[in-house]
């Protein structure tokens, strides 16, 4: 799926999100990741729902976010629960969705200005 948003503000937005791949300005990504309104992070160690951790969601806390997407894959997929204790404790909020719903998500909050993060597994 194509999508598309005006990135003349140097913003990485998502371009596209298709199985096994999302591309975010002209990145091609075909490996869990972390996208942020002003950096892209590869390689984001989980690659299902099962093998996100704690510390994995610490990597996004490091950066002042108020809400994470999670897009699971091509299905959505829900974490333990208990994951997500570190984000309420810092009032951010989460939405988890398949990936395309997430990339659009993303993008629509991203237009939006709001400090959003988009974690993809590939």
């Amino acid at each position: 799926m194509k999508m598309a948003l005006d990135d003349t503000l140097g913003v990485y937005a998502v371009r596209s999100c298709e199985p096994g791949c999302v591309t975010v300005r002209s990145h091609r990504v075909t490996a869990s990741a972390i996208v942020l309104p002003d950096r892209l992070l590869t390689d984001w160690p989980p690659a299902t729902v099962e093998e996100i951790r704690a510390e994995h969601l610490a990597t996004v806390l490091e950066h002042d976010i108020e809400v994470l997407i999670l897009g699971t894959g091509e299905a959505q997929a829900f974490p333990d629960p208990a994951l997500f204790t570190a984000l309420m404790a810092r009032g951010v909020g989460f939405e988890v969705m398949d990936n395309a719903a997430a990339c659009r998500t993303y993008n629509i909050l991203l237009a939006e200005q709001r400090r959003v993060a988009l974690a993809v597994l590939i």
